[in-house]
């Protein structure tokens, strides 16, 4: 490989500021959203005694999830030494940082009284999966900058390779930690299970590589870079690999469900009669989120399209959203199993009539919420290009692939 040179973000500065101000904007409708959320309460939003996640959990847990993933990029080349990758590490690792932060802004937003957060960071109750995560999320931050400072700091180049090995075993913990979240609530029959970790490790390179694909594509069109096939096929390659294992987990955690006659009225309630759900279900997680960008990625002609590759990239996250929706609300409106095997009559509070599915329609305060938290990220992401230099200069076959470089000297 060449030498990489790496230069800010130089976009002219009236689509730079244009674009800033689009998302600071949507940002501000997000943080405004959250402020009729506190003052009004969560009357206004879909959300009740027995739906108590709604949208934006949706939205925080997808990219909390995807910031895993984002830095799955940067963790290839540096564990496991594949060198056409090392070029995309920092991009790699300011993309992560930023989606978690947004992520963790929704969540913080969506707690009705802000300072609520104070409590959970001085008071740990480390029976709950909630108290880990709060130094999952916070020591994944402080291990990815610190990755990134390795990479940028020339004198700090010595602990290059062991920061890198420490983000990328922190990010397999925080996203098994996300996933336990689900898998721990036994009281839940559509999670209670052992897989939800490596299933949601496994969402979260798919969901993190596509987010880079679109973000690797619009960089470096803007600016006018070169960006060769060599880098953007084997990341598009990789993405494949990864929905062909999320659906195959996905296949593995329902036919265990299926195994057992106690689940089997809640994979009912998913796979075939759950309205929205199965929809979402179907249509979200198995086709667009899969099968359909799965079939474009590797199509001789398509997968060799950049706008195909783009349009791929984002039916994933289409897609991930969709199944986000199923896993968190989808398992909420599913009647609890309280007393299983009985048929109970009066629960005695008010949680909706017992054994019916619970009704739930988001509202637009919840969705722009969730759509802040998004903008928040990009914020952030499209802040670090422009003021550092994370972008390599070129990214050209010639560049990246020595081999490239020895055939056209050849020719």
């Amino acid at each position: 490989m060449k030498k990489i040179s790496y230069l800010e973000w130089s976009v002219p500065s009236p689509r730079y500021w244009a674009l800033l101000g689009v998302l600071a904007l949507v940002a501000g409708v997000g943080v405004l959203s959250a402020y009729f959320m506190e003052h009004d309460g969560h009357w206004i939003t879909g959300m009740t005694n027995l739906v108590v996640w709604g949208t934006p959990h949706v939205f925080a847990v997808f990219l909390i999830v995807a910031a895993s993933g984002a830095l799955n990029v940067a963790s290839i080349g540096t564990v496991f030494g594949r060198t056409p990758y090392k070029p995309l590490a920092r991009l790699s690792s300011v993309l992560a940082v930023a989606l978690l932060a947004g992520g963790l802004a929704v969540l913080v937003l969506d707690l009705g009284r802000p300072d609520r957060l104070i409590v959970a960071m001085t008071h740990y109750n480390f029976k709950s999966i909630f108290a880990w995560n709060i130094f999952l999320y916070t020591g994944f931050m402080a291990i990815v900058l610190a990755y990134l400072f390795t990479q940028m700091e020339r004198k700090a180049g010595g602990y290059y390779k062991p920061a890198g090995f420490g983000a990328f075993v922190w990010r397999l913990i925080l996203t098994t930690g996300t996933g336990s979240i689900f898998g721990f609530l036994v009281s839940r029959q559509a999670y209670d299970s052992a897989l939800m970790a490596p299933w949601f490790i496994l969402m979260s390179f798919a969901f993190g590589m596509a987010i880079f694909i679109l973000v690797l594509l619009y960089t470096y069109k803007e600016d006018d870079r070169e960006l060769g096939d060599v880098v953007l096929f084997r990341l598009k390659n990789v993405l494949g690999l990864f929905l062909a294992a999320v659906l195959f987990f996905t296949a593995i955690y329902h036919l265990t469900k299926l195994y057992g006659t106690k689940y089997h009225g809640v994979e009912d309630f998913i796979l075939l009669s759950g309205g929205i759900y199965t929809l979402f279900f179907w249509l979200g997680h198995v086709l667009l989120g899969g099968l359909v960008p799965m079939g474009i990625v590797w199509h001789p002609v398509l997968g060799k399209n950049r706008a195909w590759i783009a349009s791929a990239a984002g039916l994933v996250i289409l897609g991930g959203l969709m199944t986000m929706y199923v896993v968190i609300i989808g398992a909420q409106a599913y009647p609890l199993q309280v007393f299983p095997g009985k048929t109970v009559l009066d629960l005695g509070y008010d949680i909706g009539n017992p054994g019916q599915i619970a009704p739930y329609v988001p509202s637009l305060p919840e969705f722009l919420l969730g759509l802040g938290g998004v903008a928040i990220a990009l914020l952030i992401t499209v802040a670090g290009v422009r003021m550092l230099k994370l972008l390599p200069e070129s990214l050209a076959d010639a560049v990246v692939d020595p081999h490239v470089a020895a055939r056209s000297a050849g020719k």
